[in-house]
């Protein structure tokens, strides 16, 4: 664990967008599942979580069947998943409520995984990154795509201090499947 003085340990908050989603006749928004690609990325989000070393201590999950599914299929690519929490609270989840589930994550986790659902998602990571490495602020502006990654790092205590503008974007990612 990295420190600096006085500061907390360097936390990682690592967003990931759901894999794409069909848009079957008939089924409610909440309840739609993933089409073909997000089939195909949504496990190559896995792959790439754990070749960038970003695997999660915990992970909040939206209830919403394509963000279950994107978080199954993802956190099948690693030998052992960590806790996953599905919040019902994160479908549909503006910047105050989802700020308000990161700053519940116990102290002992320093690297968390958020999935959940755009506009809010691309919102958080904006309102939080005070700056950030090359274009990757550039880059969420203009579009924070379907399993897309974006990983945010802080020095803090605790959770519960991560402010707006406190977290450098260290990178930005969108996982792509092959066909």
């Amino acid at each position: 664990m990295i420190e600096r003085a006085g500061a907390g340990p360097l936390r990682r908050l690592v967003v990931l967008r759901h894999a794409k989603s069909a848009w079957p006749e008939g089924v409610a928004d909440h309840e739609r599942p993933l089409g073909p690609r997000g089939h195909r990325d949504a496990p190559e989000a896995g792959r790439v979580l754990a070749a960038s070393d970003l695997l999660p201590d915990l992970a909040l999950c939206s209830t919403a069947v394509r963000a279950r599914h994107t978080w199954e299929l993802a956190s099948a690519q690693w030998g052992s998943p960590p806790p996953v929490r599905f919040d019902p609270e994160l479908y549909g989840a503006d910047v105050p409520e989802l700020l308000a589930a990161v700053r519940g994550t116990p102290p002992e986790v320093v690297t968390l995984l958020l999935v959940g659902h755009n506009p809010g998602l691309e919102e958080l990571i904006l309102t939080l990154a005070g700056d950030g490495l090359d274009d990757s602020l550039e880059e969420v502006r203009l579009k924070f795509p379907t399993a897309a990654i974006a990983v945010l790092a802080w020095h803090g205590a605790t959770w519960r201090s991560l402010d707006p503008g406190a977290a450098l974007l260290t990178s930005v990612m969108v996982a792509r499947g092959r066909k």
